[in-house]
């Protein structure tokens, strides 16, 4: 959030399209070079200098947490569904299938988001998303339990 947001004002025109850019830009280079994709590449697509870029987004966690955004309410819709499934094994089954595809979704993804969840840094802009996940993840594997389908020494 922008110190503009936070005062109440919206950021400028150019402020936003710059922002969209970057996240454009930054999906694109993460989906076909992996989250270890040149942030300077990133901008240069985008059509703006380092600066915008880390004006914008102080550290490459942080444009990854952006970008991972909209994966994350697509992860979200699809627990929604998943949760209105009365099979353990099976809501189970479908969680962990649909935390691969989020995992696979740029090279080298599952590394940044474990030493988030490690951390456990409150200003570290993944944290909170892996976070969410865990305790997701967490809920399927006990309800498995419950229902005899997980043995209880599994731990998610």
């Amino acid at each position: 959030m922008s110190s503009m947001e936070r005062q109440g004002r919206k950021p400028r025109a150019d402020v936003r399209r710059n922002r969209a850019a970057l996240l454009e830009a930054a999906q694109r280079h993460f989906l076909a070079y992996g989250v270890d994709a040149s942030l300077e590449a990133v901008a240069n697509e985008a059509g703006v200098g380092a600066g915008t870029l880390h004006r914008h987004f102080p550290t490459r966690d942080a444009l990854l947490a952006a970008v991972l955004q909209t994966r994350s309410e697509e992860l979200v819709a699809r627990q929604a569904d998943i949760a209105q499934l009365s099979d353990a094994a099976e809501a189970l089954a479908l969680w962990l299938r649909a935390l691969e595809a989020y995992f696979s979704a740029f090279s080298g993804l599952p590394e940044p988001l474990m030493a988030a969840a490690r951390a456990q840094e409150p200003d570290n802009p993944l944290t909170p998303s892996c976070s969410n996940l865990i305790t997701a993840t967490d809920a399927y594997v006990r309800a498995a339990q419950a229902a005899g389908h997980v043995r209880l020494s599994v731990h998610s």
